[in-house]
């Protein structure tokens, strides 16, 4: 028999919404600030996943300049009907106070691969928002409701309105079918009809280590709801020692031989630190239906396993993954993100010298509106990141180097420079919830052309270290703690995970490029000093 190994998407993998379309799985996760918007996975197996496609990948679909850190694109929900993918999203522009301004838009492909519409828009009364087709042929959305009163509930319930294919827009009344459990903090919804009922799919409990599965149904689309006499059908609440955590926020499939499979977003705290550097990543759990018409967990009770058994179906893995990527390509590796908004040719080129990534320099790190930065998930707890850079620069304004971070406000760079006595040099810029530091020294590389860069990771262990050959390895600056770059420590980003990456800045405004020859991420088994 097959097994599942969880978490199925390793790293930053928040709010997975799950598709069958024949004999082919599909799995959509949240991106946040991170371009190009939302990622879809493929498989068809429900063991192996393939990253395939990014549909919001032009200004026109998805503009993020300014949007706060762990703003952007917030839980996607990824449906199919009629020949036609559907693919509902939140645009995340404030959080943090009493308001949330949450923008809700549609987009539509007849091939997942392909490319998708311009936005509708639909609303902005809450955020996660899930579209359903009812086996009438209507079509209504649910999201969550913000309310932004003193003394109400922040959370306010979960709000249907019917949507119209025809004039592409929401339209009649609006309902307020279900005002959550005890748990509070109702939100991530989708809507299903089985055995002739409306039942209605809930993240409660906030996306913390409180977090949780709920379950409603109702005969009427619009209510009234029953809630499970057993909820929550899954968490890992209460039991600190589990090995998947903040389980919640799922979505379910049926697969082609009648099983069912429940999707979930999880954490895996690093044990001694209570940090999940790799984010909210994706598991999927085995579910079945108890003769009352309920969901549980087919092995029992309501926490989630690292194991699972896997489906009825033949295995079809993919091939694996190269961990160099030379830059022999004239598209970016679709690992590869930028920050908010897509690289033109005025910030990034893969043409210009072949073989050569060139980031011509922008903005600081700290910039939410243009970096030149291109950076991938941190995908396991130890990793080994490495590049060769050749940057000229003419002042200390101008940088370009190998980064690890989080968010404009936590982040660890190993930066190429220029220095008055030193001439061209190397160092290291640290930031910690905006409090920076130059922890070691400026050392000169004056007269080198080429920079060998590399960073390794140990669970919360961070160490950079340079080369002039890419043979001869040395250390520079101290061990860092990597567990700063995590939900549980940053302040305004709390959504996403650890990146690793390449950038340049040039805060003179004169646009100086680097050429990187190549970027290698491999991770590894835990390495002791």
């Amino acid at each position: 028999m097959t097994k599942i190994v969880n978490p199925i998407l390793r790293g930053f993998h928040p709010d997975p919404s799950i598709l069958r379309v024949g004999d082919d799985y599909y799995i959509a996760t949240s991106t946040f600030e991170w371009f190009p918007g939302v990622q879809i996975y493929h498989s068809k197996d429900l063991i192996h996943w393939k990253l395939v496609a990014r549909p919001l990948n032009r200004i026109s679909q998805l503009d993020m300049r300014g949007n706060l850190n762990s703003g952007g694109i917030w839980a996607p929900c990824l449906t199919y009907d009629n020949g036609v993918f559907y693919l509902v999203y939140t645009d995340v522009k404030s959080k943090g106070t009493i308001f949330k301004d949450t923008h809700n838009y549609l987009v539509t492909a007849t091939d997942v691969l392909g490319e998708w519409s311009d936005p509708i828009y639909l609303n902005s009364s809450g955020f996660d928002p899930s579209l359903f087709h009812d086996d009438d042929g209507r079509k209504w959305l649910v999201n969550m409701l913000c309310d932004y009163r003193k003394g109400q509930n922040r959370f306010a319930g979960i709000v249907l309105q019917e949507y119209s294919p025809k004039e592409k827009r929401l339209v009649g009344p609006i309902y307020n079918i279900f005002k959550g459990t005890e748990l509070g903090k109702t939100e991530g919804p989708h809507l299903y009809k089985w055995f002739g009922k409306y039942y209605l799919l809930t993240a409660e409990g906030g996306t913390g280590l409180g977090h949780a599965v709920t379950m409603a149904r109702a005969d009427k689309i619009t209510g009234p709801y029953e809630v499970d006499p057993q909820n929550p059908i899954l968490t890992a609440a209460k039991d600190p020692t589990w090995p998947l955590q903040r389980a919640g926020h799922a979505d379910i499939v049926e697969t082609q031989n009648g099983e069912w499979y429940m999707v979930h977003l999880c954490g895996r705290p690093i044990p001694t630190r209570g940090r999940c550097v790799l984010g909210r990543e994706t598991a999927l759990q085995k579910v079945c239906w108890t003769p009352d018409g309920w969901l549980r967990l087919e092995t029992g009770g309501n926490k989630p396993q690292v194991e699972v058994p896997g489906p009825n179906l033949p295995e079809h893995p993919w091939e694996p993954e190269p961990a160099r990527d030379d830059f022999d390509s004239p598209q970016l590796n679709i690992h590869f993100q930028t920050l908010r908004v897509p690289l033109g040719e005025d910030s990034l080129s893969l043409t210009e010298r072949k073989g050569y990534l060139r980031l011509k320099g922008r903005e600081s790190l700290t910039s939410k509106f243009h970096q030149s930065l291109v950076a991938r998930r941190q995908q396991a707890f130890c990793y080994t990141a490495s590049t060769c850079v050749e940057f000229e620069p003419e002042t200390f304004q101008q940088m370009a180097g190998l980064v690890c971070l989080y968010d404009t406000q936590n982040f660890y760079y190993l930066r190429i420079s220029h220095d008055e006595k030193l001439g061209k040099c190397l160092g290291i810029i640290t930031a910690q919830n905006n409090n920076f530091d130059q922890p070691v020294e400026d050392i000169s590389i004056e007269g080198w052309q080429r920079c060998y860069l590399r960073v390794k990771v140990d669970y919360d262990r961070l160490q950079f270290y340079y080369s002039a050959d890419g043979s001869e390895w040395r250390k520079i600056g101290p061990v860092c703690d990597a567990s700063t770059l995590s939900d549980e420590y940053c302040m305004e980003g709390q959504f996403t995970g650890a990146f690793v990456g390449l950038c340049c800045q040039d805060l003179s405004g004169r646009r100086k490029h680097a050429d990187f020859d190549y970027f290698e991420y491999i991770e590894r088994e835990l390495e002791e000093e």
